[in-house]
């Protein structure tokens, strides 16, 4: 193997949870053919967060190594709902929510993948032309018992929880799409493993060779312990202004900061140990955290606007002028889920030392609430309550917490 293949096989495998079978991956590029690179998104939420780009930006690593990408938007898979994860039967989607969200998509991704290098296609193409008779031999070719060694699935079964059977037909139609495709590659999170298993297996039952399974880890978000999710609070918007973005940013951890770099970045792994190297060295971490920021912002509001480098400036000038400090305490706390008080928050972060204590800052104005420095509001009454997520607390000039509410 020469080094040019070495390295193309390290940057794939960056980031990955697990390669099956990693063998077959090295075979299929020891080919020197563009290998097909499949990954799917049901069109079940209008928007991205960078949580969802941790695959887009997989696919676009493959494109930078002249493989060719599909993104497949499951337009007929995201109206049978995908039952992942589930212990309920997931509403299926109405056929205009899926067209609308998949046009959405469609103006996302190509803030990441090359437009004139990526296939954009829908699963409808071949279900929609495909009979009752054509799913029941689809269907013919799994069992129930492989289909009840799913976790999701196992755990409602045992517990009576009613399974619908379009739910055991979810996993066989996005199986299936791998078989239309002839994809050489599926890449999904590692929620999706099963999924992606079953389009293996039906791939050797229609004679085609097996294709690769590539998983990717699921991005904590913000508060670094619970994974991306905007129902949390603990997101970074695509679409959301160059500030916010960079802002919230600027909040993670510095242990975390890698985590995105290996995940969100675009810099070789040469230069992510290099940037390692100058923490080592004393550089401060606060200093490659605006690296970070500076990519991630250009890479939705335009390199060549300078759009990373004025947020960059600006986040700086607020901190210079003793708005905001630059190093926060984060605190996490635990809830059962339901929406706290607001004083009863601030007690339990620290900053303040009692819940009258707290009522009394808020009738006074001087507790400020918000997902980033920019954001920061008063808060109208002490009635305000908070639901699990993120926020930047200020109580007074000089206290700040970043607290994080999950549900234990």
């Amino acid at each position: 193997m020469n080094e040019e293949m070495k390295d193309q096989i390290a940057e794939l495998m960056r980031g990955t949870s697990e390669v099956l079978v990693e063998a077959e991956l090295v075979k299929k590029l020891s080919r020197g053919k563009p290998l097909r690179i499949k990954a799917g998104f049901d069109p079940t939420a209008p928007d991205l967060h960078l949580g969802h780009t941790v695959l887009i930006n997989k696919m676009r690593q493959f494109q930078s190594f002249g493989h060719e990408v599909t993104f497949l938007i499951g337009d007929f898979t995201g109206m049978i709902g995908d039952p992942t994860g589930r212990n309920t039967t997931r509403p299926p989607l109405t056929p205009e929510q899926v067209a609308a969200n998949a046009k959405t998509y469609q103006e996302q991704i190509f803030k990441i993948l090359d437009p004139a290098k990526t296939r954009v296609d829908i699963n409808s193409r071949w279900f929609g032309a495909m009979n009752a008779a054509g799913l029941i031999e689809i269907a013919g070719r799994h069992t129930v018992a492989r289909m009840l060694e799913r976790d999701d699935f196992a755990k409602r079964y045992k517990s009576n929880q009613p399974i619908a059977i379009h739910e055991f037909l979810y996993p066989l139609v996005q199986g299936y799409d791998s078989v239309a495709l002839k994809s050489d590659v599926e890449l999904g999170g590692t929620d999706q493993k099963f999924n992606l298993l079953v389009g293996r297996q039906l791939q050797e039952s229609y004679g085609q060779e097996p294709q690769i399974v590539m998983t990717m880890p699921l991005l904590e978000g913000l508060d670094g312990v619970n994974k991306m999710s905007k129902s949390l609070g603990n997101y970074v918007g695509i679409n959301e202004p160059a500030d916010t973005q960079f802002g919230k940013l600027m909040s993670i951890s510095d242990e975390l900061m890698w985590r995105y770099f290996e995940l969100l970045s675009f810099r070789p792994l040469a230069e992510v140990a290099a940037l390692r190297a100058s923490i080592a060295a004393g550089r401060n971490p606060r200093d490659v955290k605006f690296e970070l920021g500076v990519e991630i912002v250009d890479r939705f509001h335009g390199a060549g606007a300078g759009a990373g480098a004025r947020a960059r400036d600006a986040f700086i000038a607020r901190f210079q002028q003793g708005h905001v400090p630059e190093q926060i305490e984060h605190v996490i706390l635990t809830t059962d889920g339901s929406p706290q008080r607001l004083a009863n928050v601030l007690k339990n972060a620290g900053l303040v030392a009692s819940t009258s204590d707290g009522n009394r800052m808020i009738d006074q104005g001087a507790v400020r609430i918000g997902d980033s420095a920019e954001s920061l509001a008063k808060v109208a009454g002490r009635d305000h309550a908070l639901p699990t997520g993120k926020f930047l607390i200020q109580v007074g000039k000089h206290k700040f917490r970043w607290v994080a509410l999950q549900q234990g």
